[in-house]
C-alpha cells in the first residue's frame, strides 16, 4: 500500500481545499473549507460559474449575504463528491463577536437545510478565541456542530473541549512557521514542534476522557502527517495526498488512545481570565492567532469585492 492508504487505516483523512475537482482522486472522507482556500478557487476559470451563479440569484442581497450563498454553494458541491462533513467558515471579522458569530452559524445550516443537506453533514468553523469558543457551546446545544480552527496553544484546545466542540482543526504548519522563523532552525519529524502541539493535545484529550475530535491541519511536508498517523483526523492539500499516494515507504501509527491515557498529566482548569492569560504567555499561540484572523479578513474583504465586482 502507498502512504495515504496506510494512513487511511489509522485515521481519518480531510481534504483541505475549495478545488473539489481535485478531490475526487483521493477518496477521503471529509473536507474543509476556509476563506483564502475559497478566495484561490473563485478565480479559477471552472469556479467561476459558482460565483456568478450567487451573485445572479442573490444579487438584490447585502454582499455579505451573497458571500455566504457562494460559501454554501461551494459545501454542496464538495459534499456531492465526498460520503462525510464539509466545514463551511463563519466571517472572521465575527471572531470576537459572540452573538454576531451564533447568528451567522444559524444562518448557515439554515441555509444547507433549506438546500436539503442535514446539519450532521455540515461542521461550522469558528476561531477558537474565547468569543469563538463561548458561541460554539451555543451552537452544540442547538445540534450545530464546530469545528474550532486558528488553534495554537493548549489552553485553547482545552477550552474548546470543555465547551463541548465537535471538533478542533490545530495548525501543524503555522506554528512550524513560528518556530523556524524564531529559532532560525529546521525542523523534521518527532521533533517539529507543530507535531508536538497536536501529540500534545490528543494525548490530553484522550487522557481524560474529552469526546472531542481532533484534526491536524495546515501541514508543511508530508513528514508532519506521519509523524501524527492515528490523530482522529488530518486534512490534507491536495499536492500533499497526491505525494503520500505517490510514495510506499512503511508508516507506522504514532497516536492511540491505549498510549495517552498512560500519560502522566495534569488537568487544567480554565475560566476566562486563566484562558486569557495562559494564551497570552504563550507568544507562538497569541500571534499566530491574530494574524490568523487578520489574514482570513483580507481574504473576506477580497471574496466580497470580487461579489461587488460583478453586480
Amino acid at each position: 500500500m502507498n502512504q495515504l492508504e496506510q494512513l487511511k487505516q489509522y485515521t481519518t483523512i480531510v481534504a483541505d481545499t475549495g478545488d473539489f475537482q481535485s478531490i475526487k482522486a483521493f477518496a477521503p472522507q471529509d473536507a474543509t473549507t476556509n476563506p483564502s482556500l475559497i478566495l484561490k478557487a473563485v478565480q479559477k476559470d471552472e469556479y467561476k460559474p459558482l460565483l456568478e451563479k450567487a451573485v445572479h440569484d442573490h444579487g438584490s442581497k447585502s454582499t455579505v449575504e451573497v458571500t455566504d450563498h457562494l460559501l454554501v454553494a461551494f459545501g454542496r458541491e464538495i459534499l456531492n463528491i465526498i460520503p462525510g462533513r464539509v466545514s463551511t467558515e463563519t466571517d472572521a471579522r465575527l471572531s470576537f463577536d459572540t452573538a454576531g458569530t451564533i447568528a451567522k452559524g444559524r444562518k448557515l445550516i439554515a441555509m444547507y437545510e433549506a438546500a436539503g443537506i442535514a446539519r450532521e453533514r455540515v461542521l461550522i468553523k469558528i476561531a477558537s478565541t474565547w468569543e469563538g469558543i463561548r458561541a460554539a457551546e451555543v451552537l452544540e446545544k442547538e445540534g450545530i456542530r464546530c469545528n474550532m480552527t486558528l488553534l495554537f496553544a493548549l489552553p485553547q484546545a482545552v477550552a474548546c473541549a470543555e465547551a463541548g466542540a465537535q471538533l478542533i482543526s490545530p495548525f501543524v504548519g503555522r506554528i512550524y512557521d513560528w518556530y523556524k522563523k524564531s529559532t532560525g532552525l529546521e525542523y523534521t519529524g518527532a521533533d517539529d514542534p507543530g507535531v508536538q502541539s497536536v501529540q500534545r493535545i490528543y494525548t490530553y484529550y484522550r487522557k481524560f476522557g474529552y469526546k472531542t475530535e481532533v484534526m491536524g491541519a495546515s501541514f508543511r511536508n508530508t513528514s508532519q502527517i506521519t509523524e501524527l498517523a492515528g490523530c482522529d483526523l488530518l486534512t490534507i492539500s491536495p499536492d500533499l495526498l497526491q505525494k503520500l499516494a505517490d510514495t510506499d515507504a512503511p508508516l507506522t501509527r504514532k497516536l492511540s488512545v491505549e498510549q495517552a491515557q498512560t500519560a502522566a498529566l495534569d488537568k487544567i482548569t480554565l475560566d476566562e481570565k486563566s484562558f486569557r492569560l495562559m494564551l497570552n504567555d504563550d507568544a507562538m499561540g497569541t500571534e499566530k492567532l491574530s494574524e490568523g484572523i487578520r489574514q482570513f479578513c483580507v481574504d473576506s474583504v477580497k471574496l466580497d469585492k470580487l461579489v461587488d465586482g460583478l453586480r
